[in-house]
């Protein structure tokens, strides 16, 4: 999004309270076999925490001097509600109010630092709080000795942690911010819970923070601070912190009252005398991919689903659970009957015990399972329907309730698919931010490119009808010139003196930078527009050359052609952000390989001629993936795109561990393989806030390099489950009735879809572009297919082919991609013996009932990885090709092709 001035330098005017933490009076430091650690003297709160042997702090402590006043939240901080048995009004506290110098107590054994809290809580707090920092067995763990000294029982409705790790990039240059600085995310699981704090690098080796005892991570709760003054908290470069709660009952009485939260509430009553201890230790991973080794180490129960947790109700999940500790007790769901499951024995390595789920009612489900030592393990789910329908959905929402037909608009969008509110349900034709209703940028252009893309992707002829009418009226001649060279971003504006009988709705503060006059909004210089446009042409190639019955006003050569002069438009110097990855760019290696295979080699050449300078630029820089934002994680798609297409593999690694570092593997269908993102909503969200963004365009953008690089190495099955993790979110997006979000609102008060459509359209065009079906042999589990059933397994893997898109199938074994131009998979068999493969395709996908019939299958075999021994495949007969496809005609609506080495 273009700023007129960097967000983050424009502070909320609060005053600022004096500095209590206690900096000045210096620091005690400790170490044990793992970490080295400070704590402030006086508040007894961390400082700093390096592993051992290394200069890196996941403790923020040089803005510390920045964050010393009261209601600055620290890790040794803690906040609580509790009342007397019988009442009903709470009392709270919370030790980053009034903090006051603690009184260290006389320590022994393995115990670092103790203090009473009293002196920094409340009078009234019911609540007597005894602090202790320990080594255990070199780990360090963060105990609170919760004691009743009243004469009366006293119910605990909240107690909870705040974390305070360096997730603060203000003031800081890339390098520093990638170097220096971590991102965190939870894994809501009750007693399997656990929080990782992952370097930005994704080298480094990553912060698990589990729980001590009976210490529950039941509520991931986010801080309020004063935004004022540096560093800026709850800003673009600085994005906030959480809180682990143990307890959550009295936040769902009060504040979340109106939502589902992630787990069941609970409390804890203390009889008069009684202690309880609660507490989280620290532990360190030897890297990323080792986060779920760790947690085994420290006998934590441990969940697998495969391919994940967002589940269409036409394929069956899998999920294996480890627990050293204990056995499965039993299980049940919330919603009731919202999934259903059975034992299964794909588990080849001890420990591991698996289950078949399958879903049953639509959106967020919970599954508990309780263990035979009474522990809780939750794991979320969201189920949609099933996965072509649920694309057939989005289509026909788009192109109808989204659709936008009026020729009066004096902003020429009409006819187009254009931004929509479900909560009014109606389209976005006003708002301040110029964007959105002007068919421009991420959230004004996703719902058209979302529409143009699911055409790729699962052609209708009702909806490619309209879109050639959007296409010839409005991308091309009113958001493309009619000489093809310059784009004019946003087709709305904010002048009246212009437009004197246009309805403002006087309603709307037009005051703000983003109410672009007709200049700001006819500005061309923003690369990451000219994505959308080429990815829309691209997509009306795919259909005219796929489907040519489908079109009617322009051939397949006439929109591959403007996709190439939309490249050479934003290749030109008027054009910039282009020395940065751009967001969905792929698309443009899908279109140079296309402009090869049709033989259109001058054109193929100018598009590759301007992506190899790009590559050769990135290629002298250590952090080339950033953009118009200070830090951001839209850039490392583009730059792992064109550095791995030209052979850079350092700097392609180098981008695909950043996205390693912010896009986390967790049991929960929000936080699983959901980039980091969480100032979106400002610029495209109808509730305009900072907050991590739950399958926001991150999500499906960020897995393109996951599931390439998987392809390129198939034992790297991590890869494959984060990269599918976030293939999979953006079907999480679309409602019952089609209507897509940009994202979900994570904060506990909230839990729900925003309400605009937003920039959601980059997310589904990463969907399109990635989403398969992967066959593996799993070390652990045996044979599965992410994206589709396996219903036999001897002599030939036979499977059902179920995931969205069904144009791509995976043979890991074979290091071997099978793609359709046109046809949709319906089942594969692969013989693990003689390496044939059978491949059965429909001419429509099953499931969508509103999806074109391709006139023939066409079919590539690509060989992505090499596998000794193996020197790919071929058809096993005479099979015609067409532009490097194997051509397969229908009978009845199927074709079949056989497979075998070459």
């Amino acid at each position: 999004m273009r700023f007129s001035k960097p967000i983050y330098l424009i502070p909320f005017l609060f005053g600022l309270a004096d500095a209590q933490l206690g900096l000045s009076d210096g620091f005690t430091s400790f170490k044990t076999s793992t970490f080295s650690m400070q704590l402030v003297r006086d508040s007894q709160t961390l400082y700093s925490l390096m592993p051992s042997g290394s200069e890196f702090d996941f403790i923020p402590r040089d803005k510390m001097s920045q964050r010393e006043a009261n209601g600055r939240y620290h890790l040794g901080d803690i906040t609580f509600r509790a009342r007397q048995v019988g009442r009903s009004q709470w009392v709270s506290g919370d030790t980053s109010t009034t903090r006051r110098k603690l009184t260290p107590l006389s320590v022994s054994g393995n115990t670092l630092a103790a203090a009473n809290l009293g002196p920094t809580l409340p009078s009234n707090s019911l609540l007597d709080i005894t602090r202790r920092w320990v080594d255990h067995d070199g780990q360090v763990q963060l105990l609170f000795d919760v004691k009743n000294s009243q004469n009366f029982a006293v119910e605990i409705g909240s107690l909870g942690v705040p974390l305070e790790f360096n997730n603060i990039f203000t003031d800081r240059t890339g390098a520093d911010t990638n170097e220096k600085c971590s991102v965190f995310d939870p894994y809501i699981g009750q007693d399997a819970g656990f929080v990782q704090v992952t370097p930005l690098l994704g080298t480094l080796p990553p912060l698990v923070v589990v729980p001590v005892g009976k210490s529950p991570l039941e509520g991931w709760r986010f801080l309020p601070e004063s935004p004022s003054g540096a560093p800026f908290y709850q800003s673009q470069t600085f994005e906030g912190l959480y809180e682990w709660q143990f307890h959550t009952l009295a936040w769902a009485q009060n504040e979340w009252s109106r939502v589902t939260p992630w787990n069941a509430p609970t409390s804890f009553t203390l009889q008069p005398g009684q202690t309880r201890t609660y507490g989280i230790e620290f532990r360190m991973a030897s890297s990323i991919r080792n986060i779920e080794t760790t947690l085994q180490d420290a006998q934590r129960p441990v969940a697998v689903g495969l391919p994940g947790y967002i589940l269409p109700m036409d394929q069956v999940g899998k999920l294996f659970l480890h627990n050293s500790a204990a056995s499965v007790q039993s299980m049940s769901v919330t919603p009731s009957s919202a999934l259903s499951w059975t034992s299964n024995s794909d588990a080849k390595t001890s420990g591991w015990v698996g289950f078949d789920i399958t879903a049953h009612t639509w959106g967020r489900s919970r599954l508990s399972i309780t263990y035979s030592d009474g522990s809780l393990q939750t794991v979320h789910y969201y189920v949609t329907h099933g996965a072509t329908r649920a694309i057939a959905d989005l289509g026909n929402f788009l192109t109808t309730a989204q659709w936008f037909d009026d020729a009066s608009d004096p902003f020429k969008r009409s006819p187009s698919v254009i931004s929509y509110d479900r909560e009014v349900d109606a389209v976005v034709k006003d708002d301040p931010r110029a964007w959105i209703p002007g068919l421009s940028d991420e959230a004004g252009a996703g719902s058209w490119l979302a529409a143009t893309m699911k055409q790729y992707a699962q052609p209708s002829q009702a909806e490619v009808t309209k879109l050639e009418q959007f296409v010839n009226t409005v991308l091309w001649g009113s958001i493309q010139n009619s000489d093809g060279t310059f784009l004019v971003p946003a087709v709305f504006f904010y002048e009246p003196t212009l437009l004197p009988n246009y309805p403002y709705p006087n309603d709307i503060n037009w005051r703000n930078w983003w109410s672009w006059d007709q200049s700001a909004s006819f500005a061309i210089d923003r690369g990451y527009d000219y994505i959308h446009v080429a990815a829309a042409y691209w997509a009306m190639y795919r259909v005219a050359r796929n489907y040519p019955s489908l079109v009617h006003t322009h051939d397949w050569q006439w929109y591959i052609s403007k996709a190439v002069l939309t490249v050479s438009a934003m290749s030109g110097r008027r054009v910039g952000f282009t020395n940065f990855g751009l967001m969905g760019e792929t698309v443009l290696t899908l279109l140079l390989d296309d402009l090869k295979r049709e033989g259109l080699t001058t054109n193929a050449t100018s598009v590759e001629d301007a992506m190899r300078d790009r590559a050769n630029d990135w290629a002298n820089e250590r952090f080339p993936y950033g953009s118009e934002m200070a830090w951001d994680s839209t850039g490392q798609e583009g730059v792992y795109a064109w550095t791995r297409y030209f052979n850079d593999t350092k700097t392609a690694t180098n981008a695909l561990n950043s996205i390693i570092a912010y896009q986390p593997l967790i049991p929960h269908w929000g936080y699983n393989g959901n980039a980091r993102r969480y100032w979106d909503n400002i610029y495209g969200g109808k509730l305009m806030r900072y907050e991590r963004q739950i399958h926001h365009y991150g999500s499906g953008l960020n897995s393109l390099p996951l599931i390439s690089e998987f392809q390129s190495s198939p034992s790297d099955i991590f890869l494959l489950r984060l990269g599918f993790g976030g293939l999979t979110g953006p079907l999480s997006n679309i409602d019952q009735d089609g209507f897509a979000s940009a994202s979900f609102h994570s904060f506990p008060d909230t839990l729900k879809w925003d309400g605009y459509s937003g920039d959601y359209g980059p997310n589904f065009s990463g969907h399109a572009m990635g989403m398969g079906t992967f066959i593996i042999n799993h070390p652990d589990f045996g044979w599965q297919a992410f994206g589709g059933n396996i219903v036999a397994k001897s002599p030939a893997i036979q499977v059902q082919v179920k995931d969205s898109i069904r144009r791509r199938v995976y043979l890991a074994p074979l290091g071997t991609l099978l793609t359709l131009d046109a046809g949709a998979f319906s089942t594969v068999a692969f013989n693990p013996s003689t390496k044939q493969v059978d491949v059965t395709i429909t001419a429509a996908p099953d499931g969508a009932s509103s999806a074109a019939a391709a006139p023939q299958g066409r079919l590539l075999v690509e060989q992505k990885a090499r596998i000794s021994g193996f020197n790919g495949l071929k058809p096993s007969g005479n099979v015609p090709v067409d532009a490097g496809a194997f051509v397969i005609r229908f009978s009845s609506g199927r074709g079949q092709l056989t497979l075998v080495p070459a």
